[in-house]
């Protein structure tokens, strides 16, 4: 049960990381023009350090509850286990999936406008 507490705050960071390359790859497109690519590209390099500053103050937060000792310890022990590995192999997807995922639906977003584009084109009128 207390690991699920663990669990919910993997969640918390996971979003808070792919929002933030998104929203800035997002602006990089809108503001400096940038294609899809090259936005996710620089979003990735740019947030990398924060995305990592947030990571690594978590998982060495949580790392006396996994080592730690004492009275009490085993109740906190699934909780430090928890996010201390959710942490590393959540941050190593993140950062390598939410570009894949990011370009994937922009080459859906294209495909489904095009699709439209196609349909509201007017019939060509039958030759007499």
């Amino acid at each position: 049960m207390i690991a699920l507490i663990g669990v919910i705050l993997l969640i918390g960071i996971v979003k808070k990381n792919a929002i933030m390359m998104i929203d800035f790859a997002l602006d990089a497109e809108r503001i400096d023009g940038k294609s899809p690519r090259d936005a996710i590209y620089e979003a990735s390099l740019l947030r990398f350090r924060p995305i990592m500053m947030t990571t690594m103050a978590a998982l060495l937060g949580a790392l006396p509850l996994a080592i730690g000792s004492g009275v009490g310890s085993e109740l906190r022990h699934p909780l430090g286990i928890a996010i201390v590995g959710g942490l590393l192999v959540s941050q190593a997807l993140t950062l390598y999936t939410t570009p894949v995922i990011y370009l994937a639906f922009d080459r859906l977003a294209r495909r489904a406008r095009e699709a439209v584009g196609r349909r509201a084109e007017p019939a060509p009128a039958a030759a007499p």
